[in-house]
């Protein structure tokens, strides 16, 4: 039996795959947002970053709030950037592999252990989009979600599969933004 007001059935709640997706900012706010309100309801909560391995201020805040947040980051503090028409700035190195695929195993153990009502995994997408992590590698894992888990997958470059077999999409697009101008990025705006 199902209650369609709380989305349960037979005493277990359905978690539903959101991606956060697109060339826009906002991707990891929206997943951050997500995040704070699962742990503000009581959910125990995982957010482990791909590729970002730099000090932020929205999850420094998150770790003094006293949350059931876990954050855990597998990545340099150096930034992989792909140019129209060339490879990345900064190759991707057997170290950033190496980093990717850690998340993804320290993403399938919480998965499996049960302990998490919510995982995001912020910048999974742009992982797979830079050959770090095998993209069907990530959806065999995504297919394999327990059915009461709340899943979110951000970053660009989403693959199509994905999208097919999420639940939720969001696709943030640039409209304008200040970097066309060759602005600088903020301390407490931009990171």
């Amino acid at each position: 039996m199902v209650d369609a007001e709380v989305g349960v059935t037979a005493g277990v709640r359905a978690g539903r795959v959101y991606v956060y997706t697109g060339a826009g900012k906002g991707k990891t706010t929206a997943a951050l947002g997500q995040v704070l309100r699962a742990a503000i309801a009581g959910r125990k909560v995982l957010f482990i970053q791909f590729m970002k391995g730099q000090e932020t201020g929205e999850l420094n805040a998150i770790s003094k709030m006293g949350l059931p947040i876990e954050i855990k980051r597998f990545g340099r503090s150096v930034f992989l950037q792909r140019r129209p028409g060339q490879s990345t700035s900064r190759a991707c190195e057997p170290l950033d592999i190496l980093l990717a695929y850690r998340g993804l195993q320290a993403f399938e153990a919480a998965m499996l252990g049960g302990d998490y009502g919510l995982i995001a995994l912020d910048e999974i997408n742009v992982a797979m989009s830079f050959g770090l992590l095998r993209t069907e590698t990530v959806l065999e894992l995504v297919r394999r979600k327990p059915p009461w888990l709340e899943l979110i997958l951000t970053g660009r470059n989403a693959p199509a599969e994905l999208l097919e077999m999420a639940d939720e999409v969001t696709e943030m697009r640039e409209v304008k933004h200040h970097y066309r101008r060759g602005d600088r990025v903020r301390k407490g705006i931009e990171f």
